[in-house]
């Protein structure tokens, strides 16, 4: 499912959790989805909300862990901050782009 929102600043960044502020997700927050695409402040910007989405990884992630947000907005394993999805694919660094389900 992707859904439209205004980007509350400028984001450079693709593939990152986009928080309900539409801003980056705060680190461990609960995300509203991913971004596919940059946007400038106050423009449109589709969000991958639910289903199979990319994320970038923010680290090693094993296939199938439960993953959360780091502070640039990127996947990391979930240690206490709230679930944002299970990884379908496992990456070996940060950088990696790997795809995550959400709402199952």
């Amino acid at each position: 499912l992707t859904i439209t929102v205004v980007a509350a600043v400028a984001i450079e960044q693709t593939r990152r959790f986009i928080g309900f502020d539409n801003k980056i997700a705060a680190a461990g927050a609960k995300a509203l989805g991913t971004n596919p695409v940059t946007a400038k402040a106050l423009e449109h910007m589709p969000v991958d909300s639910h289903g199979v989405i990319l994320v970038e990884a923010g680290g090693a992630i094993a296939l199938g862990t439960e993953v959360e947000g780091d502070a640039q907005g990127r996947a990391v394993t979930l240690a206490g901050g709230k679930s944002n999805g299970w990884a379908m694919d496992a990456a070996t660094a940060a950088g990696d782009l790997i795809r995550i389900i959400r709402g199952v």
